[in-house]
């Protein structure tokens, strides 16, 4: 029977070397640098609004996009520091301020200027090509948050798989407010939150199953 310090050097000889993983930090920076290059590109090919020029002189667009774009650096940033076991789950916070200005901003800019829905025309193709920048944006940014978390996240994977989703839906709808244009106040509603809310139920059902945990305590 062996020894303890025999089992021991029995291990450690068959043990095979481990990469250490990205900081954080780093990783939550490689995760936002490949979703602008994903919505630069959708912007190159399929076009960006009509209206955009416009838009980017108005202050409650862009401060509705750059709060969504925040949420989504700050939830990205969340899911990797949650996806080491000694961190707080009190990074779950993070992304709490940037998405209470963004909704903020496109509820007050949707009550100070309401469109009713059934007051502007609607193109029927607009419907498919709205649905095809969704599911363009929203998965290979699902893809690769999942990817990067694949390993580090099994510990404690709930937590870091909500707001990697929370990260991969804020950003889908900062695709779909530049890419597509709506004048009827129930349409940026539905876009802004509706989109991204499908998008987090989506992943968190998605991660749940890929991010296994490694015990049945685990989470």
């Amino acid at each position: 029977m062996s020894t303890t310090p025999d089992l021991i050097e029995a291990l450690a000889a068959r043990a095979a070397p481990v990469r250490r993983a990205w900081p954080p930090l780093a990783r939550a920076a490689v995760w936002l640098g490949l979703a602008c290059a994903i919505i630069a590109a959708l912007a190159a090919v399929l076009g960006t609004r009509a209206d955009l020029a416009v838009r980017l002189t108005q202050f409650s667009y862009c401060a509705g996009f750059a709060a969504a774009l925040l949420t989504g650096a700050a939830a990205a940033l969340a899911a990797f520091q949650l996806s080491l076991p000694d961190r707080s789950r009190l990074w779950l916070l993070l992304p709490v301020p940037s998405a209470a200005i963004w909704f903020a901003t496109v509820g007050y800019g949707c009550l100070a200027h309401w469109v009713p829905i059934d007051s502007v025309p609607l193109d029927p193709a607009e419907g498919p090509r709205c649905l095809r920048t969704l599911l363009l944006s929203f998965a290979p940014l699902s893809v690769a948050m999942f990817w990067m978390l694949r390993r580090s996240a099994r510990l404690r994977p709930r937590a870091a798989v909500l707001a990697g989703s929370v990260a991969a839906g804020a950003l889908t709808a900062c695709a779909l407010t530049l890419l597509h244009q709506y004048d009827a106040s129930a349409i940026v509603l539905l876009w802004n939150f509706g989109a991204a809310g499908l998008v987090v139920a989506v992943d968190a059902m998605v991660g749940s199953v890929v991010l296994r945990p490694v015990s049945p305590s685990a989470g």
